[in-house]
């Protein structure tokens, strides 16, 4: 089995997810979208995984974001899943008929959700780190929210989440460093974050585990051949 993953304006790993592809037996490609210039066959893979970015998805002066469609919409249409992390959620729901917008306010911490779906998407606390949100294109299914809009849907084989289950301590680390004073003016305590991210690793990468586990046999189907 083959997994493409998808960044998106930074070498940011994949954390958890990529730690449940290897412990899987799944080989993972990584494309890099704003650097390489080819164009990926998504009927090649058997999984696409499109991972968060600093950009936002309702951006269309972003020069690869139309490319960035093109992979989710073809990957759709030839009935490959996707996984859609945060920025990739919001692209994957635009990329099927839905909008992506700027949020009501940030969400930034560990918060937990409002679940329709337990089993596939538990109610957390799952980390946050987004300004934008989306709608659940029509044929999707509404799976949790947050008082700041849907945090997870389903359409297809494919499943998108808006919170971040891949995130380890180190992760998290470069995200604050990386921050500046933006955190300070959003209200948000980044000592704070950096401690429950400690605190919660152990059950983040359980939840993180029985996500991708979910996913993988009940949504997307592929859970036997991985």
């Amino acid at each position: 089995m083959r997994a493409l993953v998808v960044q998106h304006g930074t070498d940011e790993p994949a954390g958890h997810v990529s730690a449940w592809l290897a412990e899987h037996g799944v080989a993972e490609d990584v494309w890099r979208i704003d650097r390489h210039r080819r164009e990926p066959n998504p009927s090649a893979y058997d999984l696409v995984v499109s991972l968060g970015s600093e950009s936002a998805a309702y951006d269309d002066s972003v020069p690869w974001l139309g490319r960035d469609l093109r992979l989710l919409s073809g990957a759709f249409a030839a009935g490959v899943p996707v996984l859609g992390i945060c920025f990739g959620a919001q692209l994957l729901a635009r990329a099927l008929g839905g909008n992506a917008m700027r949020a009501p306010r940030p969400e930034i911490g560990w918060v937990p959700i409002a679940t329709r779906a337990p089993v596939l998407v538990p109610a957390g606390p799952w980390l946050q780190w987004h300004y934008d949100t989306f709608t659940v294109p029509q044929g999707g299914s509404l799976l949790a929210q947050s008082p700041t809009g849907p945090q997870a849907f389903t359409i297809g084989r494919s499943l998108g989440v808006q919170f971040h289950p891949e995130v380890t301590p180190q992760i998290v680390g470069s995200w604050v460093a990386g921050a500046g004073d933006r955190l300070a003016r959003e209200g948000v305590d980044p000592d704070r974050v950096l401690a429950e991210t400690l605190e919660f690793d152990g059950e983040n990468r359980a939840r993180a585990w029985g996500l991708l586990d979910a996913f993988t046999t009940r949504v997307a189907r592929i859970g036997a051949a991985a």
